[in-house]
């Protein structure tokens, strides 16, 4: 489970500016694809080369994604936009502090209209400072990340939270009005909801433990999430006394579904693993998912599918590494993740993009 975090802290917790950016690489191998992956998966392409890039997002019209990545000597992760084929690629975020959870929502003039992230550019330029990992690995919950806005083009950043919580985690539902993203407001990771323009917040979920990673389901009117909630009062004691220190000490997760008035809340998975990244198929049926429910090591993640209520579990990814993050287009015929798979040097994660075969 330590392995999880790891990935994920790298890859989660870590005006547009025209960069340069890796050069597009020759034609991918075509040990891409893994054996038992050609069901659903083809034409696999790689759309970003060396370092840390994650977290790929599309546009409402599926033409753009929005990704974090490590790159162009920024101490640490900052956002950026790229067309679908991997080209184009313009930094939305400022180049100061550390940069997650990027998302678009809108679209003008056949483009994405805005952006949204979390950063810590407003309490410091430089990157924050990583918690001490003599008790363990601990994921750190920075304080001091706010919300924020702008435009696709830049010049219209705006600041949605002003407060010394930790705000991040947000992504918007399909029709562009609303947002959801994991605050510590009230003395725990919960989800909230609230308008694009900051207005109209109200808090969804309420149990002891953390809430996070969440997305709206196509329909607009459910959330579907990961989650830990601690159960033995040990366990809720370490909770409680790590978030005070503004850490979360990883251990499993599953995979929730609520309203986005905290009702209906319904447990989805139980693999007792590392179990986060959830996206709805087109019509809410369906969840795919990255867990390392298979890894004896806990250091193998790949991606799965499972019914909504917890039926028909199918692994989709094979290729022995990481496999994280997954999001399907609009019109739902490609995939877009983020994986280990042809890394060039140990430890690098790149995007990637699929046709998707039901």
């Amino acid at each position: 489970m330590r392995a999880l975090l790891l990935a994920t802290l790298a890859l989660i917790a870590s005006a547009c500016t025209r960069i340069s950016g890796p050069k597009l690489a020759p034609p991918p191998p075509a040990n891409l694809v893994y054996p038992g992956e050609e069901k659903h998966l083809s034409n696999i392409k790689q759309l970003t080369f060396g370092g840390e890039n994650a977290e790929a997002y599309f546009s409402a019209d599926g033409q753009w994604l929005i990704f974090q990545s490590q790159r162009g000597g920024y101490g640490c992760d900052e956002q950026y936009v790229m067309r679908a084929d991997g080209t184009d690629v313009r930094k939305v975020s400022t180049g100061m502090g550390r940069v997650t959870c990027g998302y678009f929502f809108g679209m003008k003039d056949g483009l994405p209209a805005n952006v949204v992230y979390a950063s810590t550019h407003d309490h410091a330029r430089e990157c924050p400072p990583r918690p001490s990992y003599l008790r363990g690995y601990v994921w750190p919950i920075y304080p001091t990340y706010e919300i924020y806005t702008d435009s696709f083009r830049g010049g219209a950043l705006r600041r949605l939270t002003n407060n010394g919580f930790y705000d991040a985690e947000a992504t918007v539902s399909p029709d562009g009005k609303k947002m959801v993203f994991t605050s510590t407001r009230d003395g725990d990771l919960d989800l909230y909801v609230m308008n694009t323009d900051g207005t109209g917040l109200r808090r969804v979920t309420t149990d002891l433990g953390y809430d996070g990673g969440a997305f709206f389901t196509h329909d607009g009117k459910r959330l579907i999430y990961r989650a830990y909630h601690p159960e033995t009062e040990e366990e809720k004691k370490t909770y409680v006394e790590n978030l005070k220190n503004n850490v979360y000490k990883p251990t499993w997760l599953e995979l929730f579904v609520i309203d986005l008035d905290g009702r209906n809340k319904k447990q989805i998975t139980s693999l007792r693993a590392g179990t986060f990244a959830p996206f709805m198929f087109p019509g809410d049926k369906r969840v795919i998912f990255s867990s390392s429910k298979n890894s004896k090591s806990g250091r193998v993640f790949d991606l799965f599918a499972v019914d909504i209520d917890g039926r028909n579990l199918e692994q989709i990814t094979f290729s022995n590494t990481f496999d994280s993050f997954p999001m399907f287009s609009p019109d739902g015929k490609k995939l877009v993740w983020a994986s280990n798979r042809n890394q060039k040097e140990k430890g690098e994660t790149n995007v990637f993009i699929a046709d998707w075969t039901p």
